[in-house]
Formats: structure tokens, C-alpha cells, sequence
């Protein structure tokens, strides 16, 4: 479906927790299961997406991961130490495993190797850029988490390191959220490790979040609970359509490679159902290009979810216009009655609007042409 010669692009869990978050749109489901790069597609299609980081964003987010794990990652322990595990013994001397192995698969089973001998050696051990797979509606997706902490009592913790300051003590709360949804992701997949062991180590649900401290380099940390964010993901992956259920009904030679014609590709992209909301454009890169698409059907889902979900079964602008003005709808429909109402009210306040306006166009007429005393 990518093409011949086309490399996969493969899944990582921020794109992982976009797609867990509409997993209504077969269109990103089959296009990240197929491996396709959607940011190359987008172009194709004559709308390219800014969706991504700046080079200048990953390249301090390096340098300053670089800096928290230096020295055998004994600042990150230390502040994993401070936040998560308090009473336990301090991580001095803690192990930092070789993880390097061939292919994503070689390091899946290397880190699950080293997780479990961390895990019956006992004491502090630092995973560096682990590799975890997930399996996501019948396709396998590898995961690299900035790091996994191993304690002493023998359970795991998820390290996050992001660029973005945390200024006394907190950070942008859409950036926390979404970093957040992505560790829960690493959390997910964590337990499906443990889950093959005896007896299964504890997976934590804290996880570090590790972010410059006010606007120096220096390291600050903070614990993020995100048993609300791995439910929901957990819950919305379990929803996604199998790709192969996805595969068998488009038409038969079906492709998105990028050297294709925008006319062919537009057509592929066509062929699959996508369900566009307003936060696709800081999650997708056909954003754009479903958008456009989305306004010339009407769909009232590029209007937001929540307004979707409260009008039932009206899908499109027209059909929500047709049942307010009374030339459709059931009567008894909440939606309905909803809007008809609305509608009278806001025809009420219009025509109050008008007697206001007129009334007062006619007493300045009036002054006008009034006599002097």
C-alpha cells in the first residue's frame, strides 16, 4: 500500500496516543499500519501539513537529554529517586545495561532480557532509550521510551524528557497532557513485558517528567500519575478496526506512494472513511487535507466532537440548518427540538434587535426635522 521500494515509517507512541484519541478514522489507522509517511502524502496531495517539531526544538531536546543522562544517568536517577521512591535506598553504583542489538525486534528482546535480570538483581538500574513493541489493531508497533527506571523493589517506571520549561514548579498544561498520553503509550507496553514474567513485576503508573528548570538547562522533575491517560488509551486501541478488515474494502490495487499523482493519491485517500475533528491539526499531518474535505461535505465534525456528539444524528451543516428552520427532523428528537427552539429564540431576538433599531432611526428623523424653539 506504500509503495515499492518505500521504506515504512514506523509507529512511535506519539503518534500512538493521536490515534488512540480518534479511533474513529480508518484513514490513519490503514496509513499507520501500512507505514506510510503521511507528512510526504500531505505534500503530494498539494496540502502540506507544519504539523511536527522544529529541527531547532529536537536539537535542544537532545542536547538537554544528553545532560540529564550524562554520567551514567546519575542525575535522572537521582531526581527518580526524589520523586518516585523517596524511601528507598539512594541509587548509587546503579546499572546501566547495553541494549544494542540488531533490528527493532534484536533490541525488543534485549530489553526484556534486561528488564528481567534488573528485576531479580534487586538495586537501581537505568534503561536508556529501551525498545518495546505493542501490538495496535493486528499491527506491531515498536516503542522507544526516553528511558525505564527499574527500583530496587523490583518494579518499573517510565521516564519522560521534554524541552519545554517547567517554570516554578509547573509547565504548559496542554504540554504535560500530551506528554502524559504519550508516556501512558510506554506504560501499556511495559506491561505486556511484565505480563510474560513470574511473578510480573509492578508496572508504576507515576511516571517522571523531566523538563528544564525555569529557563536554564538544569533538570527539575516532577511525578505525573497517568492511570486516567493508559485507561483511555488502553480503551480506545481496543476500538480500533483490525487493518486487515480496513484492507479488504478498499478497491483492489490501492496505493499510497508518494510518486503517484495527486489525482490517483487523491482518490486512495478517498477510498478510505476519515473522521476529522479540530484537533487533528496539532496530531495529524493529512490534517489539512481532510479539513478541506471535511468543509466541502458540511460535516458538522469539523465543527468539534463535543458539538457532534450533541447532535445525534445530524451529520451535516445542512441537515442541522433544514432541522432548525422545520423542514426535517423527528419533533420529538432532542437535537431537534434543541435547535427549533434556539432557532425561535434567536428569530425573537432578531426581530427585538430591528423594532429597537427602527424605533430609534425614527425618533432621529424626528429631531431632524424638528423646529428650533
Amino acid at each position: 500500500m506504500r509503495g515499492p521500494d518505500v521504506p515504512a515509517k514506523a509507529l512511535d507512541a506519539r503518534a500512538l496516543a493521536a490515534l488512540a484519541a480518534n479511533p474513529g478514522c480508518a484513514r490513519r489507522a490503514i496509513l499507520d499500519g501500512a507505514g506510510v509517511d503521511k507528512a510526504r502524502l500531505a505534500s503530494a496531495l498539494g496540502a502540506p501539513s507544519g504539523f511536527g517539531q522544529s529541527q531547532f526544538a529536537l536539537t535542544r531536546g537532545n542536547a538537554f537529554e544528553a545532560k540529564v543522562k550524562a554520567d551514567g544517568g546519575a542525575e535522572l536517577l537521582r531526581l527518580a529517586h526524589a520523586r518516585l521512591d523517596p524511601g528507598a535506598e539512594p541509587p548509587e553504583g546503579a546499572a546501566v545495561p547495553d541494549l544494542t542489538a540488531h533490528g527493532p525486534e534484536g533490541r525488543t528482546a534485549r530489553t526484556s532480557l534486561a528488564l528481567r535480570e534488573a528485576t531479580q538483581a534487586g538495586g537501581w538500574t537505568l534503561l536508556d532509550h529501551p525498545m518495546l513493541a505493542l501490538d495496535v489493531a493486528g499491527s506491531l508497533a515498536f516503542l522507544e521510551p526516553d528511558a525505564v527506571v527499574v527500583h530496587p523493589d523490583g518494579s518499573w517506571s517510565v521516564v519522560e524528557i521534554k524541552s519545554f520549561p517547567m517554570l516554578d514548579g509547573s509547565a504548559d498544561p496542554a504540554k504535560v497532557g500530551a506528554a502524559a498520553r504519550q508516556a501512558a503509550v510506554y506504560v501499556l507496553a511495559l506491561e505486556d513485558v511484565a505480563a510474560r514474567l513470574d511473578p510480573a513485576p509492578v508496572v508504576r503508573h507515576r511516571i517522571l517528567l523531566v523538563c528544564p528548570k525555569d529557563f536554564s538547562n538544569l533538570p527539575a522533575a516532577c511525578a505525573l500519575d497517568v492511570r486516567k491517560q493508559r485507561a483511555v488509551t488502553a480503551r480506545q486501541l481496543t476500538r480500533l478496526t483490525r487493518i486487515e478488515e480496513i484492507a479488504e474494502t478498499l478497491p483492489e490495487g490501492t496505493c499510497f506512494a508518494p510518486d503517484r499523482g495527486a489525482e490517483e493519491l487523491t482518490a486512495a485517500v478517498a477510498a478510505v472513511p476519515a473522521t476529522y475533528a479540530p484537533e487533528c491539526l496539532s496530531a495529524c499531518e493529512l490534517a489539512f487535507h481532510c479539513r478541506e474535505r471535511s468543509r466541502e461535505e458540511g460535516a458538522v465534525t469539523r465543527l468539534g466532537r463535543p458539538l457532534r456528539a450533541e447532535l445525534g444524528g445530524l451529520t451535516t451543516v445542512e441537515d442541522v440548518l433544514a432541522a432548525a428552520r422545520g423542514e426535517q427532523g423527528d419533533p420529538d428528537d432532542p437535537a431537534v427540538a434543541a435547535l427549533r427552539r434556539a432557532a425561535a429564540l434567536r428569530a425573537e431576538a432578531l426581530a427585538s434587535a430591528q423594532a429597537r433599531a427602527d424605533t430609534a432611526a425614527a425618533d432621529a428623523a424626528h429631531r431632524e426635522v424638528a423646529p428650533c424653539p
